[in-house]
């Protein structure tokens, strides 16, 4: 199944969406920490209420997670384009909920940063509370799966050890465009990824290529903070980011980036200087 929270006719609305068709779950706004997997397996919904879905507008899929975990260098290939050495333990950072968006809404283009760089990576969504899981317990907590962009101000990035300020600008993370059940998804370690750029394949990889799976991730971050309905962790992001390339490829006024992972969604997003 594949929900998504969006806007219909100026209302917040959480849809379940069966080809080009929406329904409406009762007395839900949004998905997030009241749509546990539990609900999401057999969801309430409005009887006799539908709504094309090209008559939507996407939110970010979880508008007000409680987390947004991000793991960074989590492929081989990204840590070599960034001359750093494999971890032992995940590369965690957090982001906010105000740094999210849509999935095709335009992000801004930040006036004080020069050094715009997408990153498309594989999104999980948290679907029971968890604390202390074994990797198994881990799987199936998850309600489900979606598409995110991790764009990031290089130049902030890096201007400490520390990467927040970089990663956690307002509006400058699409997550969407729905999310899809692990049912749906089938095998979450062979799945290809794709982001392009105007028109030209940037990125490309698969999951089977992550050097922590989603299963380790969620059971090592349940070591030291519970996960709770709703909460997002992205997994990380492939090899041939921007910032990397000679010369660099930063994403500038009008460029278009497309992030697509099979079985999962597609982010569709224009960059728009800020004024």
């Amino acid at each position: 199944m594949r929900f998504a929270s969006v806007t219909h006719e100026g209302h917040s609305l959480a849809v379940m969406i069966d080809g080009d068709v929406a329904t409406p779950l009762l007395d839900i706004a949004e998905l997030g920490r009241g749509t546990p997997a539990s609900l999401l397996s057999a969801p309430p919904l409005y009887d006799k209420v539908s709504f094309p879905v090209a008559s939507l507008s996407y939110r970010p899929v979880v508008p007000n997670p409680g987390k947004v975990i991000c793991i960074g260098l989590n492929y081989l290939a990204h840590i070599q384009e960034t001359h750093n050495t494999e971890h032992e333990y995940p590369v965690l950072f957090t982001k906010f909920a105000t740094s999210l968006t849509g999935a095709y809404d335009d992000v801004p283009r930040p006036r004080e940063s020069s050094a715009v760089d997408y990153e498309g990576e594989l999104a999980v969504v948290i679907g029971e509370r968890i604390r202390r899981v074994s990797r198994d317990e881990a799987i199936a907590a998850v309600a489900g799966y979606t598409v995110a962009n991790d764009i990031t101000m290089r130049d902030y990035q890096y201007k400490t050890p520390q990467w927040l300020q970089g990663k956690a600008w307002e509006c400058a993370t699409p997550l969407g465009p729905w999310l899809v059940t692990p049912d749906e998804v089938g095998d979450v370690g062979s799945l290809s990824l794709r982001t392009t750029v105007n028109g030209e394949v940037v990125q490309e990889a698969s999951t089977a290529q992550l050097i922590f799976d989603i299963a380790t991730l969620i059971s090592t971050i349940s070591e030291f903070t519970s996960l709770q309905p709703g909460d997002v962790i992205l997994t990380g992001t492939p090899s041939g980011v921007g910032f990397r390339r000679e010369p660099p490829l930063l994403l500038g006024d009008g460029d278009v980036v497309v992030v697509e992972i099979d079985r999962v969604g597609r982010l569709q997003n224009r960059i728009v200087d800020e004024h």
